[in-house]
């Protein structure tokens, strides 16, 4: 037995030498590149999906910077929504809707309520999100707000792609800092997006994910000071497929949230500030 398992051994040895050599089998090595037709494709693919509805789940830890102390957990996601309004011109729209919760690092319940003061989820009722292929980069450009306090972010080309093997690695910075319209609050914060496109997974593993960071300020109910938000996210396609806590919440309580504004004018209807609701993001 010992010298028929070496002899296995032996062979796989040799096999994989070969495959090496001759290619059958990559290395993998990250190459930094500019974006082209192929990569923007695969990039708004991944994405923003093709038109339907894509969710992109998210679950991560809020910590005391820089003590590292855990404050709370959180859970969320986005959904987005793609539309490509000239086919001839290399321009996508992704209608957005997102929310996310704090949650106790105890219970992992929701937390509605702290120190006598009520706590809303970080929501926007929709984001208008463009990006352009301009020679090898995507500029982004994205509005949010509500009437009198829209805010127009860009035009920028932060984002970069790498590729390791077959995956599409995007990454997307993006610094803040402006004084929020209307209110005598400023954003001064720094989040990261590394997303990772992976071809030919399972369902049980998704092809799309994402790790996301922010460094910034925590909320006054949570008693003020930076702080370190990281959430790892994945790509789900279906509303039914989502985690079941979070599913039935939404359904309950923000059930504009269970998809995506289906177009630019029911965006620009949410622009007004009777439309939008009391949910609103940082």
């Amino acid at each position: 037995m010992i010298d028929f398992m070496y002899s296995i051994l032996m062979k796989l040895r040799s096999f994989v030498i070969v495959a090496l050599a001759s290619g059958l089998v990559s290395v993998g090595y990250a190459s930094a590149e500019g974006f082209d037709q192929d990569a923007f494709d695969k990039f708004l693919s991944g994405r923003v999906g093709n038109g339907d509805p894509v969710y992109w789940y998210s679950t991560g830890t809020i910590r005391d910077y820089p003590s590292g102390d855990l404050r709370f957990r959180m859970e969320g996601f986005d959904a987005a929504r793609r539309y490509m309004p000239d086919p001839d011109r290399p321009l996508a729209h992704q209608y957005n809707r997102k929310i996310y919760f704090y949650k106790d690092p105890e219970t992992d319940e929701y937390i509605t309520e702290k120190n006598g003061q009520a706590v809303a989820p970080i929501a926007y009722p929709y984001q208008f999100i463009t990006y352009e292929l301009k020679g090898e980069n995507i500029e982004t450009f994205v509005e949010q707000g509500i009437k009198p306090r829209i805010q127009k972010l860009g035009p920028s080309q932060n984002m970069s792609a790498k590729r390791i093997g077959r995956t599409l690695v995007v990454t997307a910075p993006v610094y803040l800092d402006f004084e929020i319209p209307g209110t005598n609050r400023r954003i001064d914060a720094f989040e990261n997006y590394d997303f990772f496109f992976q071809p030919g997974r399972s369902r049980r593993t998704p092809q799309n994910q994402l790790s996301w960071v922010r460094y910034g300020d925590l909320p006054s109910w949570a008693g003020g000071g930076k702080a370190i938000y990281h959430l790892v996210t994945w790509r789900i396609d279906r509303w039914s497929d989502m985690p079941e806590q979070i599913r039935t919440f939404i359904e309950a309580n923000h059930p504009l949230w269970q998809s995506p504004p289906a177009s630019l004018e029911e965006i620009r209807a949410l622009q007004e500030p009777a439309e939008a609701g009391s949910d609103q993001g940082f």
